[in-house]
């Protein structure tokens, strides 16, 4: 990954943060892109290398996402690998989903990665590179509680099929990781106390057969690796990487 040029977005926090520090480490130029400047300053500073660019913008908008990709790959001389790691979870049974709550998810956890992936098309067509979406495991199976997260995510799996069996003619490759439930600040910036997603972390050592959440570090591997060209002949995979947890029933 050394001198290629990486766009992550959700960059601030959880899986986003610990991939934009993977990639960094490994010698790849990264636009960090979230809403929280000083969140994305720290993640520059954490791997002071030099090169790290920090920029701010609600993907939600579409003027924002436009001059944000525009930005990135003026920085960076081009682009290589997009990996869309923004989005967000809020719970709620159908009964209790509101058109803004559905509008507001769907903006940011598909409207928002189908944008940024055609912005990026014709860089990636000059470098050959290629795309990763973060999915979920809750795209290949349905939970109660959040449903239009669930549709959301699944969304993401059919764009990511989709996109790599048309961009497999311009050398784009497309592909998604499904994780499970993950150590993150993701459940809690939708509302969970602290309490609450004590428990959940801990209900989840009994759901995940091999008995434990995920770590964001592990979910970034994954990522890295089908950004990378060991992953060359890969496209148009969405990949489960959650303890098992898509291979049981609702319980």
């Amino acid at each position: 990954m050394k001198d290629k040029r990486v766009i992550v977005t959700g960059a601030s926090s959880g899986i986003g943060r610990a991939t934009a520090e993977l990639f960094l480490k490994a010698g790849a130029t990264v636009a960090l892109v979230g809403r929280r400047k000083d969140a994305l300053d720290n993640v520059a500073a954490s791997v002071d290398n030099g090169k790290a660019h920090v920029i701010t913008a609600d993907l939600a908008d579409e003027r924002e996402s436009e001059a944000c990709l525009g930005r990135a790959v003026e920085l960076m001389g081009g682009l290589d690998v997009l990996v869309n790691s923004a989005g967000i979870l809020k719970g709620g049974r159908i009964e209790a989903t509101s058109l803004a709550l559905w509008d507001e998810m769907m903006n940011i956890n598909l409207r928002s990665i189908f944008h940024l992936m055609k912005l990026a098309v014709p860089h990636l067509e000059t470098s050959r590179g290629n795309i990763v979406n973060v999915s979920s495991v809750t795209g290949p199976r349905s939970f109660p509680g959040v449903l239009a997260y669930c549709v959301s995510k699944a969304g993401v799996d059919q764009l990511t099929r989709c996109a790599a069996l048309e961009l497999a003619a311009k050398g784009i490759r497309v592909n998604a990781v499904n994780p499970g439930v993950v150590v993150s600040g993701l459940h809690r910036s939708g509302g969970m106390s602290e309490e609450a997603y004590a428990a959940f972390l801990e209900h989840s050592n009994t759901t995940h057969p091999l008995g434990r959440a995920g770590e964001a570090s592990e979910v970034a591997e994954l990522i890295y690796f089908l950004a990378s060209d060991s992953a060359a002949w890969i496209t148009g995979a969405t990949v489960s990487i959650d303890g098992g947890r898509a291979l049981t029933c609702a319980r």
